[in-house]
């Protein structure tokens, strides 16, 4: 019996960590995809719980056997699912989530077919904005393009299987909830 794939994307400040971390407290039999990064690990990192840290010379060996479900780059730094650590969990009988960027998402379900894709979206662009603002994390610089990409991000949303809109967090969480119970076995 293999497993559900569950793969959640949304731009930068819709709430997604927020919803997944209430989604492993509802369901913590489902297995959270971890990646392998170029990145160096941090002191209170743990590989193969936080990261499968990885050389960038390992990375390109994976790169060239075709080993990655889905990978990016993000500030010199390489990150990717591995195909056998997702293939061993769906043997397992396991439900794995995935929390990836829009493209990550679509290259899962080209993979995947059988994927399900879970699209969150602000309310509208001035909230996401208002969102990223109150976090006091981000210079207006940084805002700005992260609100660009967010637009681009929703752009692509109708490739999803599911768009939650995060207008309430309690219903965004009911609302992914839901979603998995309608797969889940067990």
């Amino acid at each position: 019996m293999k497993g559900n794939l569950f793969a959640i994307s949304a731009p930068s400040g819709c709430g997604k960590t927020t919803i997944l971390k209430n989604i492993f407290k509802i369901f913590p039999d489902i297995y959270f995809s971890i990646s392998a990064t170029t990145r160096p690990k941090r002191d209170n990192e743990i590989d193969g719980k936080d990261y499968f840290f990885i050389t960038r010379e390992e990375f390109d060996e994976y790169l060239k056997k075709d080993e990655f479900v889905e990978w990016n780059e993000h500030f010199g730094n390489r990150y990717g699912t591995l195909k056998s650590n997702i293939e061993a969990h769906l043997k397992k009988g396991e439900d794995i989530i995935f929390d990836v960027d829009v493209n990550g998402a679509l290259n899962i379900k080209k993979c995947y077919p059988e994927a399900i894709t879970i699209f969150i979206k602000p309310p509208d662009i001035k909230e996401l904005e208002n969102r990223l603002k109150k976090r006091g994390t981000e210079t207006e610089d940084s805002i700005r393009i992260r609100l660009n990409r967010a637009k681009e991000e929703i752009e692509k949303s109708v490739f999803f299987d599911y768009i939650i809109v995060n207008d309430d967090l309690d219903k965004a969480i009911n609302e992914v909830k839901d979603i998995i119970l309608k797969y889940k076995r067990g």
